[in-house]
């Protein structure tokens, strides 16, 4: 089941479980948010709003606020001797989407636990894990065994004759 709501004047398509950042919103961390303004409802059959769905809400979890990265406006007026720069950093909050509600149903208010993904199989990791690590310790062993640096190369030839011809001049002024 997906849903489209509107927040901070923009428009997300979200399913259950999403993480997305939205403009700046009041709650704590942890706390359950709802937004009202839900446009479309889909999954088996699409419902369309006009503007909104009645009694559809979404309910998201707050994960953190924090803020953007710095965007720098600068404007210059050339031949006129004038320069500004202005830094921004916009706020944002990291949410959770936790359910898609129709049908004027309310959120429930507490986190749900999320559900953790199933470990592979023991027996099988176990044997794929042993041979991976055979196979690290021998390619180690292989760079460990590679032949020592070469001495770095000469000047190419014109260098050394530049270098011979002002090491045979004179010193000094010359003799009459």
């Amino acid at each position: 089941m997906f849903a489209v709501f509107k927040t901070g004047g923009k428009q997300y398509r979200v399913a259950a479980e999403d993480v997305l950042k939205v403009a700046r919103l009041k709650g704590e961390l942890g706390e359950i948010v709802e937004f009202g303004e839900v446009l479309v409802v889909g999954g088996d059959s699409v419902t369309l709003g006009a503007p909104t769905v009645a009694g559809a809400t979404v309910a998201a979890e707050v994960l953190d606020h924090a803020r953007g990265p710095k965007i720098i406006a600068f404007k210059k007026r050339r031949r006129k001797n004038s320069r500004r720069k202005r830094g921004f950093r916009e706020e944002f909050t990291l949410i959770r989407i936790t359910e898609i509600l129709t049908d004027g149903k309310k959120a429930n208010k507490e986190v749900q636990p999320r559900p953790k993904r199933a470990p592979a199989p023991a027996a099988e990791a176990g044997a794929e894990a042993g041979e991976t690590a055979a196979a690290a310790k021998g390619a180690t062993a292989k760079k460990a065994k590679k032949a020592p640096k070469k001495a770095p190369k000469k000047a190419p030839k014109a260098k050394a004759k530049a270098l011979a011809a002002r090491a045979k001049k004179p010193k000094g002024k010359p003799k009459k």
